[in-house]
């Protein structure tokens, strides 16, 4: 299946999905240090983003969350790839300060954890 969306950051990247439904607080819900989902009640409690490509609807919360993403990136603990429904300001400033591939505009339901994901430009290739 092939999904075409809008690019916030450009790059090619391969990897394993990892989905949730739910927004993500980047700002006391990711450690940055570590990549792990902190944040009480999120069905990604306890599992690590790092190097996988990270799909969910949004973002929620504070503007430190791009700040967040960035630290993730120097400590080379960032997701590969961002995959949202809608990029907001918070996640796209992350992904260009990190560098982290990024692309909106997606039907994310039709993505699910552990899909093969390949990111080309505006394409997005799962299980191809």
């Amino acid at each position: 299946m092939i999904l075409e969306g809008r690019i916030i950051n450009k790059g090619d990247v391969e990897g394993k999905a990892i989905v949730t439904n739910q927004q993500i607080g980047f700002y006391g819900g990711v450690d940055p240090k570590t990549g792990v989902v902190i944040e009480e009640g999120h069905e990604l409690k306890g599992q690590n983003i790092s190097g996988k490509i990270l799909v969910f609807p949004n973002s929620k919360g504070s503007t430190v969350g791009s700040y967040v993403i960035y630290g993730l990136a120097k400590n080379k603990n960032a997701p590969l790839a961002i995959i949202n429904a809608e990029t907001e300001t918070i996640v796209a400033t992350g992904v260009i300060l990190g560098d982290i591939a990024c692309i909106d505009k997606i039907d994310i339901s039709k993505i699910k954890t552990g899909d093969n994901i390949k990111i080309r430009e505006n394409k997005i290739y799962v299980n191809e």
